[in-house]
């Protein structure tokens, strides 16, 4: 009698029989959103944890990269905040450490500060968005930026994730200097079109079977892959006894995959904590910070909407004039997942588009996102494994991600010349420029500019001309400096 109550109890409060849903669909659901998401375990650490700061630190305060130390601390974050969003916003959403938003802030934010100072960023950014969804101002900085350049944003930041894969794989490598030629990048160590060593196999092959995978649309098939060209790795190293890169050229880059150590241990959280709220402020200038909080708010604010709609609809959540139960409470997690993030050092969390494969299980309630986020604490453990992973392994789930974000150009009107140049302008820029700030600046001055000579200046949102002019600001801020005798 006392189990049935209970049930009834989880019943009611997750809607679990009003959704057309029950608790084993529920933990299913949640079981694949997991695993379908969970190669973020691996893939942050890659990104923000090999990326040094201004100082020339490490995540953490070292002077090597300590892995498991930010998949510990981007497991916990992302099981709190999951479980979080079950309970409160009651809806199938788990949330993670954003992919592109983690990139700009190892490369865009941390080479200009200190770690603590760029995660002061994030807090203050998730602060802002918080701000927005309880004052409802939300609905006007979603209005102020066209669709089509918010699309633009997330396809120049997949090219930009793309690049750092084929980069940091070694498959796309700088020219030296002393080649006597203008060309800048080349294909591997050799130049002559070919690639060489037993780690360029690996990316390879690795590449080629999770594509394959995602192709043929299998759940999981960025976590399979990287585990998969793991164990590849390891075959290969055991056999061809390569060794790592700084004593071989086409050896292995940032891990060398051999099995030793503990592969389970207490997670070490101590990532928690630190971040300096204001440290930027002083290092780069008030008016650049405020561009960087801006520029994190707007990929933020605007991925966390699409991806609500989208994963909301194809659970059946969404009502007939588009909006959807409990929005402020989602809305809310989501901007508090933002802070969490930037305040236990492992960038922004965001809610996740792969909630749609524990939706295609059967989820329809806040009970598989609970499920979801317990499998995340329990990751936490397993934090160790991260040190046998070489780029060679992960990289190729950055340029499998890179495409699944470019996908979404097809929703740019390249025949509207007005929103296309601008977008053009986004999408090449943040490669090219290996900044996605640049990227954003570029398109939105250019589209500001644009409507202006054509004299559509009233089509532009208010807003968008004070960042326009603030992005113009930051550009010429050297000369400006000089200018007026700044040092």
């Amino acid at each position: 009698m006392s189990q049935i109550a209970t049930t009834s109890k989880l019943d009611r409060y997750f809607s679990i029989s009003a959704r057309g849903s029950t608790v084993a669909q529920e933990i299913r659901g949640g079981a694949a959103t997991f695993f379908t998401m969970a190669y973020i375990v691996v893939l942050n650490p890659i990104i923000i944890g090999t990326a040094v700061d201004k100082t020339g630190q490490y995540l953490g305060d070292g002077a090597n990269p300590n892995l498991p130390l930010v998949a510990a601390a981007t497991a916990f974050v992302a099981g709190i905040v999951t479980i979080a969003m079950g309970v409160f916003g009651r809806v199938p959403f788990a949330l993670a450490t954003g992919l592109g938003l983690n990139a700009f802030v190892a490369f865009g934010i941390a080479s200009q500060m200190s770690w603590e100072d760029a995660m002061g960023l994030i807090v203050l950014e998730g602060i802002v968005i918080t701000i927005l969804v309880v004052t409802g101002f939300r609905v006007a900085v979603f209005n102020a930026i066209p669709a089509q350049l918010k699309t633009a944003i997330s396809v120049g930041i997949g090219l930009f994730i793309a690049l750092i894969g084929f980069v940091d794989a070694g498959f796309v490598r700088r020219i030296p200097d002393a080649a006597g030629t203008t060309v800048p990048v080349q294909l591997g160590s050799l130049g002559n079109g070919s690639l060489t060593g037993w780690p360029s196999l690996v990316f390879v092959v690795g590449l080629l079977a999770t594509a394959v995978m995602v192709a043929r649309k299998m759940r999981g098939a960025i976590l399979i892959g990287i585990a998969g060209t793991t164990v590849f790795a390891i075959v290969v190293e055991a056999i061809g006894k390569v060794g790592s890169q700084p004593g071989h050229p086409n050896g292995w880059s940032l891990n060398v995959p051999t099995l030793h150590g503990p592969f389970v241990g207490l997670p070490d959280l101590s990532l928690l904590g630190q971040f300096s709220l204001f440290g930027s402020f002083s290092r780069i200038g008030a008016l650049a910070a405020v561009l960087l909080v801006f520029t994190l708010m707007l990929a933020d604010f605007f991925d966390t909407m699409g991806t609500i709609v989208g994963v909301g609809r194809q659970a059946g959540l969404v009502r007939e004039d588009g909006t959807l139960e409990r929005t402020r409470e989602i809305l809310l997690v989501d901007s508090v997942a933002a802070m969490a993030g930037g305040a236990a050092s492992v960038s922004s969390n965001t809610t996740y588009v792969e909630s749609a494969s524990g939706v295609g299980e059967g989820a329809r309630t806040g009970l598989a996102s609970v499920v979801t986020g317990v499998l995340f604490l329990l990751a936490m453990f397993f934090a160790p494994l991260t040190d046998i992973v070489p780029f060679e392994a992960a990289t190729p789930a950055l340029v499998i991600v890179g495409f699944l974000m470019m996908t979404q150009i097809k929703e740019i009107d390249f025949t509207d010349l007005e929103v296309a140049i601008p977008s053009f302008l986004m999408i090449v820029l943040m490669p090219f420029t290996y900044s996605i700030t640049v990227g954003i600046g570029a398109g939105f001055v250019s589209y500001i500019v644009i409507k202006a000579v054509r004299g559509k200046a009233k089509e532009v949102h208010p807003l968008l001309w004070l960042v326009g002019v603030l992005f113009v600001v930051y550009f010429a801020l050297d000369p400006i400096k000089n200018l007026f005798g700044i040092g």
